[in-house]
């Protein structure tokens, strides 16, 4: 046998084993996705699970400038990549489902789609397929950081810079996280104290961060807020319930979680709608 017939059969081999391409997926049967590896596939949810807009109380600045940015995505005009940072429980992942809803009722046409952050190395080859299509994506990463002798975050920066090719013009990215650099910060401290140039090895941690051309900061809320977020909840699904006896149960509720956020307060209501027997839906 030819060295050149060898290296035929051993082409043909490769191809008969190596994953079938991806189909195209059919975008138009759901506004949402969630992308899957092995296979590569873009799963369709029929339903996201989320809040009205309305209902998110305390965050009235990042709501509105993400929607602008949001909106402005999905009319086809240029869009940052953003970062929702901060305390846990405040809202950060509904602000980014509810504003692609609330896009979707002004303009239309704007898909989502959700990728877990282990799966960024493959992200490559989810923007070949996103590239090709006519609509106008969100790749949503929900709560995402990255720990020590984390290569992930490399695959992050080629999902925001688009390398030669550029970031595809339809193609906005949109990550929550609990840390504003996305990295624990002794973990920045020890790059400082140990590498051998310590501001570069610093910067190429951080920079991953500035790589986000908008940056949202989620704070804690204060009683006032709290008690708003739980009367809006009521008030959206009828359950009925006093100011005082409200005040009483919810201050109650928040005391024995220790931490006083958005999550909390619905955990009350789901609580409340319980024990009065009512359905949240």
């Amino acid at each position: 046998m030819s060295e050149l017939d060898a290296l035929t059969r051993i082409a043909e081999a490769l191809e008969r084993i190596s994953p079938r391409p991806m189909p195209a997926p059919d975008f138009t049967q759901t506004d949402a996705f969630v992308w899957h590896v092995g296979p590569d596939r873009l799963e369709p949810v029929a339903q996201v699970n989320r809040v009205d807009i309305g209902l998110l109380v305390g965050i009235d600045r990042s709501r509105d400038i993400l929607m602008e940015n949001t909106v402005q995505f999905a009319r086809g005009l240029p869009a940052n990549n953003v970062l929702l940072w901060g305390a846990r429980g405040m809202g950060k992942s509904s602000l980014v489902k509810a504003a692609h809803a609330e896009a979707n009722r002004q303009v239309g046409g704007l898909k989502l789609v959700e990728v877990q952050r282990e799966d960024l190395p493959s992200i490559g080859r989810l923007l070949n397929v996103l590239r090709a299509a006519s609509e106008r994506f969100l790749l949503f990463c929900d709560d995402l950081s990255f720990g020590h002798d984390d290569a992930h975050y490399k695959s992050l920066k080629a999902v925001l810079d688009g390398g030669i090719e550029g970031r595809p013009e339809n193609v906005a990215f949109y990550a929550t996280s609990n840390r504003r650099h996305l990295m624990p910060r002794d973990m920045i401290e020890n790059e400082r104290s140990t590498a051998i140039n310590p501001s570069e090895a610093v910067e190429e941690k951080v920079s991953l961060s500035d790589r986000f051309g908008l940056w949202l900061g989620f704070h804690p809320c204060d009683q006032d807020q709290y008690l708003a977020m739980i009367r809006g909840y009521c008030d959206e699904y009828g359950i009925k319930i006093t100011d005082e006896d409200l005040r009483a149960e919810a201050i109650e509720w928040q005391q024995t979680r220790g931490n006083r956020s958005g999550r909390v307060a619905w955990q009350y209501v789901v609580d409340l709608a319980a024990r009065r027997g009512l359905q949240l839906s």
